[in-house]
This record gives C-alpha cells, structure tokens and sequence, in this order.
C-alpha cells in the first residue's frame, strides 16, 4: 500500500499529524484501478478497527421531487445482497463483536462499522458485496419506507428543534440542493418506488465513488490485501455529472414562524457563508471556525456568557459552522427563550444583533482568541481517542472533494487567525443581506 506522501517515495512512510501532546499517527493512501480510494490511519493502542464507506452521494444530490431518496436507499441496502439475507449483516457483526451504523447527510452516504481487529475481512465482504449486488426488492421496500416515514415523523415533524432546522435550510438555500430535506419531504416519500432507488443505486454506488476509511490495529499490509481481496474486482462506471452547490452571496433578509410543542421560545438566526470547499481563500473558512467558536461554542462564548449567565435571558445557546461542506454553508446562532424572564423574540435578535456588531466594531482581544483557539485544538487531540471520530474526520473531508492531508496543516491554519480577520469575517458575514430567521412559538405544532 503506498503511503499518501510524498507521492514518489518508495515504501511506506509514516505521516505525522500536528497535535498537541498526542502520539503522531501513521497514515496511507490507496487507489484501486477501478478509482475505490483507501485511506488507513494506523492507530495500533486498541485492538479495534472503525471501517467507514463514503459514497459521495446525498440529499443536495437528489432532483426536486425525489427528495430522500439517499437515506431511502441506506436503509435498504441492509435488506439482502448477494450473500446476505436481509438484515443479516446486523446478526453476523453483532455475533462477531462488532457494531454497524449508518447514516445520510446532505453530501455523503455512510456506513460504518466499529470492530475487533480481526474480523475486519468479514465487514469488508460485506461492504463490497453491497456495493455491488443489492437486491432492493419491493417487498423489501414497502416495509423500509413505512420506516422512513415513521422515522420522518418521530425525528422531524414531532421534534420541535428538528422542524425548525429544517424549515430554516428550506429558506436559507434558496438556489441549491442543500435545502433539500435529507429525510426527504413527507410527499416525496408518498410517491416513492422502487424503481427510483434502483436507479439512483446503479448511479451512485460505484467504486469510483467511494472512498474507505480505516483507522484502529491494523497495517497497511493487511488493509491493501483486504481491499484487492473484496473490491479489486467490482467494475468503474460513468457517474452523473456534479457541481458544487453554490449560494446568493446576499439573497436579502428571509424570516419564516412556526408553532411547534416546545414549552418555550426558540430562535435560529442562519447566514450564508462560503465553505471550506467554496472559499477562495482557505484562510476564511479558518477565520469563520474561530469566529463561530468565540459567538456560541460552550460556556466561554459570548452569547453563552452574556445573554445566559449575566443577563439570563436564554436557557440554551450553541453557534454552529459547516466547514466542511461540498458547497457553500450556514453560520448558525440557536437559542432558547427563558421564560421566568419573558423576553420577546424580537428583544432576543436585538440583543444578538447587538454582540456580533461588537465583533464588528472591536477586534477580540488576543487572550480571547487564543482562548478559542486552545479550545478548538484541545478538542481535536481529545478526538484522537475515538477511532471513529478519526475515521469521521477523515472520511468527511474527502467526501466533499478536499483531501484527508488538510486535517495535517489544521493547528497552523488556525494559529494563523489574528483579530484583525476576526472582524472583517464578522463584517463581511454577519450581514442582514446574508441572513435567514426561524421563530418557534408554542403552540399547536404547523403540521397537525
């Protein structure tokens, strides 16, 4: 197995990666002739292996009217292959130690499975034998869309939170797939056949548009004849052609109210931003992970500090920024309403809108910032103590269409932030041109 760099060396190297206090791993890279790209981090402190397969395939890729048909098919792919009955494969890895999941985002679908280091093969046929000779069978599919809706129905439409995101991204993307839902709309589902998910199967779910991820007690040896073992032999095909989902920079101002069951107001203020992936200059997507960190990341934030413990307006609050997207993304501030308080949803804004102007106007101190820097650096190396967290990381990178070798130059990135960025991302970002409001009241929910 080759490592991943330098390209010409001969033989496998070891590639550290920066961290602070951790041991540096080692990690390779593969391509098969038929374009499944292999990535292994060797990570030999526990006798366990987390495998992960990245189809680069999701919600943002489905056309309007066939919403959800990416997490249709994950579930359906557990119901019978080749050599698997269906649901077996759960029986045969549980049996053996081992744990499956999968989920569906709006760029990949993902199946991973968590195991003792020797029974790696077995997951592997299992993987490449899905990829290559799913039955998706309508029997099967009548019983998993009945599924589907009813998880649609737990997780989105009776989840106060859950229905509001969703909502928000519908108003927030306005020209690409990602406001599509990736449960996939309640009517969309109604109307599904078997046919589309064979389809978007024979499409989608190809070696070249895979990516395998390993990280745990295992070398590069056994993992390159593993791979050649159980993939080397399923055939390329010609994929649908992609582009990257791009966004108005400044579509103006969108506002949408909802009543849902929560007992208290709720608020989600969402701007678009460019991605790491979309950003012409990568050094901005680095600016934006700080700035998200500094707005509402745990109890040192501002909005957490100011608004929960000083001025005890709200209950929760949390910021978020999606990096690592195929295409352009979201900064997103949450929070919810303290009712002892009463404050009104529009003092909530006023007062939100009053801290990132503060951004605005003031550049953060160094000690601030390097306060969330510390932060998010001592999160990363507390991460390494997961092989699936790892696996994740790396896996989420590549599905997007950037490389695994990013996460390597992450602590220089980030150092590289001054205060200065700080201000002109809150200037250029934080913009009532860029921004999209959700309201939750309570109430009798929108949907009954």
């Amino acid at each position: 197995m080759k490592p991943a760099a330098p390209r010409h060396a001969l033989g496998l190297l070891l590639l550290p990666l920066i961290a602070l206090a951790s041991p540096s791993p080692s990690t390779h890279e593969l391509t098969l002739d038929n374009g499944l790209k292999v990535i292994l981090r060797e990570d030999h402190r526990a006798p366990v292996v987390a495998a992960q397969l990245w189809y680069k395939v999701g919600s943002s890729h489905e056309p309007p009217g066939e919403s959800g048909l990416s997490h249709a098919l994950e579930h359906l792919l557990f119901q019978g292959s080749g050599k698997v009955c269906p649901a077996q494969a759960f029986q045969i890895m549980e049996r053996l130690g081992a744990r499956i999941n999968a989920f569906t985002n709006h760029d990949a679908t993902t199946y991973e499975y968590l195991m003792p280091r020797h029974v790696l093969g077995v997951a592997l046929e299992i993987m490449a034998d899905q990829m290559s000779s799913a039955q998706l069978s309508p029997a099967a599919f009548r019983r998993e869309i009945e599924v589907i809706k009813n998880e649609r129905l737990q997780n989105i439409d009776d989840a106060p939170w859950a229905m509001l995101d969703e909502k928000l991204r519908s108003l927030a993307f306005p020209t690409s797939g990602y406001g599509t839902a990736t449960v996939g709309w309640q009517h969309d589902l109604q109307r599904m056949d078997v046919r589309q998910l064979r389809r978007w199967y024979t499409n989608w779910y190809a070696p070249n548009n895979a990516t395998l991820v390993l990280v745990g007690d295992v070398t590069a040896e056994e993992v390159e004849a593993l791979a050649r073992r159980y993939f080397a032999g399923l055939s390329r095909r010609v994929l649908p052609e992609t582009r990257r989902p791009l966004e108005l920079n400044e579509p103006g101002e969108r506002r949408i109210t909802l009543q849902t069951r929560n007992e208290f107001p709720s608020l989600i203020m969402a701007f678009n931003v460019p991605s790491l992936a979309t950003a012409a200059d990568p050094h901005t997507a680095y600016t934006l992970r700080l700035l998200n960190e500094l707005l509402g990341v745990g109890g040192g934030s501002r909005i957490f500090r100011q608004l929960k413990f000083r001025e005890e307006l709200i209950t929760q609050a949390h910021s978020s920024y999606e990096a690592f997207s195929r295409g352009d993304a979201l900064l997103m501030i949450a929070v919810d309403l303290d009712t002892q308080k009463n404050p009104s949803l529009e003092d909530i804004q006023a007062r939100l809108w009053q801290l990132l102007d503060e951004f605005k106007r003031t550049p953060v101190s160094a000690q601030e910032l390097d306060r969330a820097r510390t932060r998010m650096l001592a999160q990363r190396v507390f991460a390494r103590d997961s092989v699936e967290n790892q696996a994740q990381k790396l896996g989420s990178l590549e599905s997007v269409g950037l490389s695994w070798t990013l996460e390597e130059r992450e602590q220089e990135q980030l150092k590289a932030v001054t205060p200065l960025d700080i201000q002109h991302a809150a200037q250029t970002y934080l913009t009532h041109e860029r921004l999209s409001v959700a309201l939750a009241s309570p109430g009798k929910s929108n949907h009954e």
